[in-house]
């Protein structure tokens, strides 16, 4: 039997950080979004990324993404507190209840011209992003992909003479014929 040297080394596999996504359809309604938001700041726990839209006209429901994360037990009293607010109709954990697809979009803009431009170029190629803004020394380029795509991106862009950049947030929708 290996012990370790040391109980700094003693792991518990529950108190590991996840990352999840929370998808969470609300009444579109005056402060529904507060109430959610207010769920999280009240209780110090972190949102990383946030959207909100409304989905459906007819039945005036938005859709709210949020990004956060914390332990398994944090993400489950998470998840049983919004389900308690009055606007909300029902929370999926993207990460664990039904499988998700995630997207964001970035909007950059470089300062580029002659030979770096035609670098950014060939960059902006090989992620499939789009040019929406060329003048004689900047370039603004449009990517939407994963997190870990969106990443990448932006680290590499960095050292081209990186301006600055815009991002959406995660949207997210579940995988399959059954609603998220």
């Amino acid at each position: 039997m290996n012990q370790p040297a040391s109980a700094y080394f003693i792991t518990d596999a529950a108190a590991r950080t996840v990352r999840t996504t929370l998808s969470i359809i609300v009444d579109n309604e005056v402060g529904a979004l507060a109430r959610v938001v207010g769920l999280f700041s009240g209780r110090g726990y972190n949102i990383e990324s946030l959207t909100v839209a409304e989905t459906d006209h007819q039945k005036h429901t938005s859709r709210i993404t949020i990004v956060t994360s914390g332990t398994a037990d944090v993400i489950e009293q998470i998840k049983a507190q919004l389900g308690r607010l009055v606007p909300v109709h029902r929370v999926v954990d993207l990460a664990l209840d039904q499988p998700g697809i995630e997207r964001e979009m970035v909007i950059t803009k470089l300062r580029c011209n002659g030979e770096q431009r035609a670098e950014c170029l060939r960059l902006a190629e090989v992620f499939r992003a789009r040019v929406i803004d060329i003048t004689h020394d900047s370039l603004v380029l449009e990517l939407t992909g994963n997190n870990a795509k969106i990443e990448r991106f932006i680290e590499l862009l960095v050292p081209m003479g990186l301006i600055e950049l815009a991002r959406t947030g995660v949207v997210a929708i579940s995988r399959g014929a059954e609603p998220t």
